[in-house]
Parts: C-alpha cells; structure tokens; sequence
C-alpha cells in the first residue's frame, strides 16, 4: 500500500492545515480596497490606481524589480494610510483575519512604530492600536469559525537611530501583545551592529529578537546578526546558502558559520517568494530552501509581504510542494519548526504543536484512507 508520505497534498489541503508564520509585515498585508478606503478617509491623493484588483497588480509589479531597495520603495504608500488610530486598528484586525481565513494558527507580525507617526500618534498609541485591532481581529476570525493567535514584532528600521527606543518600547508592551522586537530595512552600508546598544538591553531584559540578516547581504549579515548582537532567528537568513558547498557528486561540506546555525538550530524565517523578487534566489525551484530542508537546518516558511508578492501561507506552500515535491509530512515538518522557534512560552509552544498542528496534520493524513475505501468498497 502507497504511504500517504508519498502523496502531494492538494490545494484544499494545503489551505486547510495548520500553518505557523513567523516573518509577516503588517505594512505588507493590507487589502488593496483598504488601502483604497483609507487614502480617500485620510486624504492621501498619491495612489497609482484606485481600483482594487489595479493597485493590488500594481503593487505586485513594482515589487517584482530584483531589487531589495525598489522593493522597499512600494511601502510609501501603505505607510502613508496607516497614520491613524482607526486606520492601524482596522490593518490589524484584517491582517489576524486573513490570516485565520488561510489556516494560520499562530502569527508574529512585525511593524516599525516609528513609522506610524505622521499623524501625531505617540509610539504608545501606536502599539496599542494595533493590539487591539490583533485582538479584534481574533475574536472575528473565531466567530467565522478559525483560530488564530497574533502577537506583535516591534521593527526597528536600521538607516535611523531609534532602535533602544523601540527595543525598550518592545519590553514595556511585552505582556500586552508584544513578542519580541527585530530590525529592518537596507543591509548593504546598515550593519546590526549599528544598534548593539538595543540588542545588549534585551539581553539583559531576557527579551527575544530577530534580525533582518542575509538576505539581500551575504554571509557578514549573518555573522554579525549571531555573533556580535546574538540574535534568536534570522530574518531571510538565505544566503547561508554560500557557506555551503555542494560538488558535482552531490557531497555537500559546511563552513564554519553554515555548521553553527545548523548545530545551534537557528531558526531560518524564509520567504520564498519575496527572495524571487529582492534577487536573493532565482526560481522557487533552485531556492536554498529545498537544500536546508535536505540538511536538517530548522528552515521555516514565511510570506513576508502578503500584498507585494500576491501571496499567502498556502501560496507558498503550494510552490513549494509543485518545486519539491512536498508532502503534508514535510508541511507539518515545517511548522513545527516555526512553533518550536515562536516567541511565546515554553508550555504554550507545546500545547499548540501537541493539540493544534499535530492532529491538525493527522487528520488531512487520514483523509487519503478514507478515500482509498471508497475507491476500492
């Protein structure tokens, strides 16, 4: 008899398992229409289309130049509609939702409170804000019939100088939503090592961190990011993929830096998609992904920016699975890696992979020996 292992799952499947996103932008996901009713609300006359299904095909095109820093650029408009209380409550409540609607259980996403102030929010307005639309948006997501847990990633943006702010901003919120706290923005001329002074004050408030590193830089981003600031995750983290080398045989030998994050079994926060665009990969096919799956690295899968690359948890996946030939084993693989590497407790990590992602799994996995008894009865 075939072992379900074997069998690709379908896009039914994919969408209704549980998944686990650990790098989202809450500045990246918004419904092209809320951008829409948000510029007309706020009177924001900069929009390069105002239908719906344009701007969003809009947004996918800029995005799609290769280049981290054009990339970057599309978020003017977004930012520039969530400058308000309202307007950063409704992104979040929708972001949880859509979130939930696609299988989602547990999210961290992230966003630059500095970023947010145009409209005279205070940074503590900020934050609150978006909790509250987070927690909103669960509580629709559960009336619709989905679970979802959200917590919040305050970003640092790593061209200005405000990070210990954040950072401390971060520890103040940190049990009232707040997970955690990252860095982001241009690499290349903005080492981490720039904000040591925030990294060293959430060590000693034992607070956890990621770090935008490797994707856009090479393998120096990713050195400074775990050596030098001690970074738990690795934002991107795919051009780890240069320490690595593989021979025409197929023997593959590790440096020195590719064997630490294996062996200390830090988590990789990759985006497939998103790599295809800012040039970090070529094809979803040739992506390192499907090389650190081999290797055992804790590799997990990510959107980054839902609205830039017209994706989503189960898009990923679905490209993954077509490029690699994954199955619902490698899925739930995958998952609970990024459960394992979440920003929340111990106990709370377990009791989500032990009584949402794995029954999750086994029940989809079930569904092919129903099916064969109907085939065969």
């Amino acid at each position: 008899m075939t072992s379900q292992t074997y069998r690709p799952p379908t896009a039914d499947q994919i969408r209704r398992a549980p998944k686990v996103l650990l790098h989202d932008h809450l500045d990246g996901g918004l419904r092209p229409g809320t951008i829409i009713d948000l510029a007309r609300e706020n009177g924001y006359d900069a929009l390069p289309e105002h239908e719906a299904d344009k701007l969003g095909l809009w947004f996918r095109e800029a995005a799609d130049s290769g280049s981290l820093e054009r990339y970057l650029e599309t978020f003017a408009h977004t930012c520039a509609v969530m400058q308000t209380r309202d307007a950063l409550f409704r992104v979040a409540a929708e972001c949880a939702q859509d979130l939930a609607e696609d299988g989602v259980v547990y999210a961290e996403v992230r966003y630059a409170p500095e970023q947010h102030l145009e409209g005279g929010l205070t940074l503590e307005e900020v934050v609150e804000a978006v909790n509250e639309g987070f927690r909103e948006g669960e509580a629709r997501a559960h009336a619709d019939g989905h679970r979802i847990r959200v917590g919040a990633l305050l970003t640092a943006m790593r061209h200005a100088a405000r990070a210990l702010e954040i950072a401390e901003l971060a520890n103040r919120y940190r049990d009232s939503g707040v997970v955690g706290f990252d860095i982001a923005g241009a690499e290349a001329g903005f080492p981490p090592t720039r904000h040591l002074d925030a990294f060293e004050y959430l060590k000693r408030e034992n607070n956890h961190f990621t770090i935008h590193a490797g994707e856009a830089f090479g393998l120096p981003s990713i050195w400074q990011a775990l050596q030098w600031c001690g970074a738990d995750r690795l934002g991107h983290g795919v051009r780890i993929i240069d320490d690595i080398e593989v021979t025409e045989d197929g023997a593959v030998t590790l440096g020195r830096l590719a064997a630490y994050v294996r062996d200390k079994r830090v988590p990789l926060e990759m985006c497939p998609s998103s790599n295809l665009q800012t040039g970090a990969a070529t094809s979803i096919a040739d992506h390192p992904i499907g090389l650190l799956r081999k290797l055992h690295f804790r590799a997990t899968v990510n959107t980054d920016n839902r609205l830039m690359s017209a994706t989503s948890m189960s898009r990923e996946f679905e490209l993954l699975v077509d490029a690699f030939a994954y199955t619902l084993d490698d899925m739930q693989w995958f998952t609970v890696n990024a459960m394992k590497s979440a920003f929340i407790p111990f106990d709370e990590r377990l009791a989500m992979i032990n009584d949402v992602i794995k029954p999750g799994y086994a029940e989809l996995k079930s569904e092919w020996l129903f099916r064969q008894t109907a085939v065969t009865s």
